[in-house]
């Protein structure tokens, strides 16, 4: 029997394993499942009949395939073997990709702090090649300074104890190491005016933040267009989320929502137009990305 036949649209992960686990756990475990769906859609088996070969259900197959949980080495042998994939090669590449999708990322240590929901954007943001911001809260969580943060965590989490909040701070800090590698992703942020005011621990964290963020905004793969309060009806009404694109082809752009105590995380086609048309108003209606140095100083003056 020859393996299962692959649609000429969807290029399948191949050789690329070592490459493509610098992307960490999350985006791996992504990559795997969105391969065994179009493995079992390409020979018309139901998840139903799939999970039976698993000793699962179909609610599980549909897991596995959006990647939201971990995967054993068995089920995937088990699932080659039903959709016909039988070449030693091809066999090998999916089971590695699948044992280094169960490797824990850095993000691994904080779990006891983290919710899950949360586990996931961190897996995803990692591995984005571009991420286009609305934020109408406070500076974006990737260009906060360390004081800056502490105080909008401390402000978030109001119960928590003080060694929790430098353990959140710590992930925070840790987050910002990707627009510092080479290959960093190019951010691009509508941040609203009143959240570059608000003064979370005071006039002088204000002062250090903006001043960070008037060195940020200098750095090429980082853009900051502001939405004057004047101008913040569309953007209120909208409220923050994140937009995540990926290089790798197999990847669907995510739109990320957090809530307070959950987040969505929105792929389907209709939900991304929706997203990117409010992106690009939002980003028509703000200040272009020029004005973004004089709009910063013009707060640091009135914090003289």
């Amino acid at each position: 029997m020859t393996s299962a036949p692959q649609p000429n649209a969807e290029p399948s992960p191949g050789g690329r394993v070592h490459e493509l686990a610098q992307s960490g756990p999350t985006v791996l475990r992504i990559l795997l499942g969105a391969q065994l769906r179009r493995l079992r859609e390409a020979n018309g088996i139901s998840r139903e009949d799939a999970g039976e070969a698993i000793r699962a259900s179909g609610s599980k197959i549909s897991r596995l395939e959006l990647g939201r949980v971990g995967f054993k080495e068995r089920d995937v042998a088990d699932l080659l073997t039903l959709y016909g994939v039988n070449d030693p090669g091809e066999r090998e590449t999916l089971l590695a990709l699948g044992r280094q999708a169960n490797a824990p990322g850095w993000w691994h240590h904080y779990n006891d702090i983290l919710p899950p929901w949360f586990e996931v954007y961190i897996g995803l943001e990692e591995a984005a090649a571009k991420l286009r911001i609305h934020e109408t809260r406070f500076v974006p969580e990737l260009l906060q300074t360390e004081d800056y943060a502490r105080a909008a965590l401390a402000l978030s989490h109001p119960e928590a104890p003080a060694e929790e909040i430098e353990r959140l701070v710590s992930v925070r800090m840790h987050r910002r190491r990707i627009l510092r590698r080479p290959d960093a992703p190019q951010l691009w942020t509508v941040v609203d005016e009143a959240a570059l005011r608000r003064r979370p621990g005071g006039a002088g964290v204000l002062r250090a933040q903006l001043e960070a963020l008037l060195d940020a905004v200098h750095e090429r793969h980082v853009t900051v267009q502001v939405m004057p309060v004047a101008r913040g009806a569309l953007a209120a009404v909208t409220g923050p989320f994140s937009l995540l694109r990926f290089a790798e082809p197999s990847l669907p752009d995510v739109v990320y929502v957090e809530q307070l105590t959950s987040a969505l995380y929105l792929d389907k086609p209709a939900d991304l137009v929706h997203y990117k048309k409010r992106l690009d108003r939002l980003s028509v209606q703000a200040l272009p990305p020029t004005a973004t140095p004089g709009v910063l100083m013009e707060i640091l003056g009135e914090l003289a």
